[in-house]
Formats: structure tokens, C-alpha cells, sequence
């Protein structure tokens, strides 16, 4: 081609083994290697799921629907939430913000984590050990939770959305007693049948899923709002957080009683696109836009 200088063959092979250096180089201030997290794969079978969202007919709160659901595949998540000490490699790495008083422990879990927070610390991740990592959707959370998730609902003869929330209250409230204060060690809620630490112990967990106002019980017949600004957080018991909320006791809660500590547990996709996140955080360290 005019214009371009010839190249023979082993002039050729070096350019192209330089071009393949280039992208592939660790990104520019990564920091040194890290571990990629103990996770638990589970296979996939039916399960019982009660649908998050705000239910009502004729303006009055009714008890979500139950079903029969089954994951599309088998699902990989961590076996405990991300600790504090995780959590601060991203912020040294400078793509998480800084979280006041979080505790770097190796064996606590990160808290006052807002979804924001471990939506960045996902992406991160999945660049540093070329897989994608996310956070799991509320069925996706039940699923791994299996027997530690509170099947809750409301009182028989409701009558009206205030009486609804603080009979919910009540009871979430006599139920977190035993367990406030401060995030305990790694473990010390136990694994539950399918191997993974800790769920509904006194840290909640964010997930990918929005919260959804449906009026009328029929999810088929009835019109739906669905509010992404505010995300369902699973634990003792479900609730739903603005999504900017890194500590509950501060507001936040749309509905029911705020949990003690906010924290999170991803997931890991797999399949054959898994290497994309990686190529395109190594595209980063040659100045490509973020």
C-alpha cells in the first residue's frame, strides 16, 4: 500500500508482539495482584419466590405474589460479603470512593456501602481479574440464600398502608434485636445449606433490583412504577434503599424498618465474553476515554 513502509517477516511478528504488549500491559497505577474472591457455584432448581415491590388494590397494601420460579442457569456469588479490607484496594486504586470509618479489617464486613459504592467496586473488579462480576438480582439473592430467607407478609385484615408498614415494623424490629450494632467477623453467622456465609445476619445486602409499584395483585393486568433511584436490600428481612444511602440510620428506607449495616456479595457471570471487562480496562492504561 502506498505511503506505508514495508515490513519482512520477523520485522513484522516484532511490531505485532509489541501491539499485543501494549493492550495487554497491566493498567497504569493497578497496584499489585489480587486474589479473586472465594465464591460458591449452585445449580440451578426450582425454587419458592415471593416478588419484591409495593403492592396495593384499591389503595390499600396487599401480600406480594408467590410462585415457582427457576434460575435460567447455574449461579456463582461469593461466599461472604466483600470486607473492608477489599474494598479498600479500590479505593487505593482510585476507582471507589472513600467511605468514612469504614474499617479495613480482612475479616469484617465492608459497610456504610451505598449501591452506588459496590456498583463501582463490581466494575473494578471485573477489570482487575478479567471477569464480570455484578451485583445479584433479589431473586438471585433468595436463590442462594435458600433457607435464611424471611418469607414475609403482611397481617390478614389490613386496611391501610400505614397500619401495613408498622405491623411490618414491629415485627422486623423484634427480630433484628438480638443481632444490632457493628458488623461481626467473617462467619459468624454460619453457612447455610449451600455453603455461603452469613446471609441474614446483621449485615443487609444490596441488589441490582428496583424497586416496583404495582396496583393491583395481577403483576399481569395491574400498571406498574418502577423506581431504579431506590433498590431492594435483602437481609433479616427486605426492605428497599435510595440508592446514594450509605447508612440507614440516617434515612433512606422507603419501606419497613432500616437494617443495621449496608453491605453487598456479588456475583460472577461466566461465558465466552467473560475476557471483555479486562481488554477493556487494559485499553485504559493507553489513554482510550473513560
Amino acid at each position: 500500500m502506498r505511503g506505508w513502509p514495508s515490513l519482512n517477516s520477523s520485522r513484522a511478528t516484532a511490531v505485532a508482539g509489541l501491539l499485543v504488549f501494549v493492550i495487554l500491559a497491566p493498567r497504569a497505577g493497578a497496584g499489585a495482584e489480587i486474589e479473586a474472591p472465594a465464591m460458591v457455584t449452585l445449580q440451578s432448581h426450582p425454587f419458592h419466590y415471593r416478588l419484591a415491590g409495593d403492592f396495593t388494590r384499591d389503595g390499600k397494601p396487599v401480600n406480594a405474589p408467590a410462585r415457582m420460579v427457576r434460575l435460567d442457569g447455574a449461579l456463582t456469588i461469593m461466599m461472604h460479603q466483600v470486607t473492608g479490607a477489599e474494598y479498600q484496594r479500590c479505593v487505593l486504586d482510585h476507582r471507589c470512593l472513600a467511605v468514612p470509618s469504614l474499617a479495613g479489617d480482612v475479616d469484617r464486613p465492608a459497610v456504610k456501602i451505598s449501591w452506588r459504592d459496590a456498583t463501582a467496586y463490581a466494575a473494578w473488579l471485573s477489570r482487575r481479574l478479567g471477569a464480570t462480576y455484578r451485583l445479584p438480582t433479589d431473586e438471585e439473592w433468595v436463590f442462594a440464600a435458600g433457607s435464611r430467607f424471611r418469607d414475609e407478609v403482611l397481617p390478614d385484615g389490613t386496611v391501610d398502608q400505614a397500619e401495613g408498614w408498622l405491623r411490618r415494623y414491629e415485627i422486623e424490629a423484634d427480630r433484628d434485636e438480638a443481632i444490632a450494632g457493628h458488623p461481626r467477623p467473617v462467619g459468624s453467622f454460619g453457612a447455610n445449606e449451600n455453603g455461603v456465609l452469613d446471609f441474614a445476619g446483621n449485615v443487609s445486602e444490596w441488589t441490582n433490583t428496583c424497586l416496583v409499584h404495582y396496583d393491583s395483585i395481577s403483576i399481569n393486568d395491574g400498571a406498574s412504577i418502577v423506581n431504579c433511584g431506590v433498590r431492594v436490600v435483602e437481609g433479616r428481612h427486605r426492605t428497599y434503599m435510595t440508592d446514594f444511602i450509605r447508612d440507614p440510620r440516617f434515612g433512606g428506607c422507603a419501606v419497613g424498618k432500616p437494617p443495621n449495616n449496608l453491605g453487598f456479595r456479588l456475583l460472577r457471570e461466566s461465558g465466552p465474553w467473560e475476557w471483555l471487562p479486562s481488554v477493556i480496562g487494559r485499553f485504559h492504561a493507553v489513554g482510550f476515554p473513560e
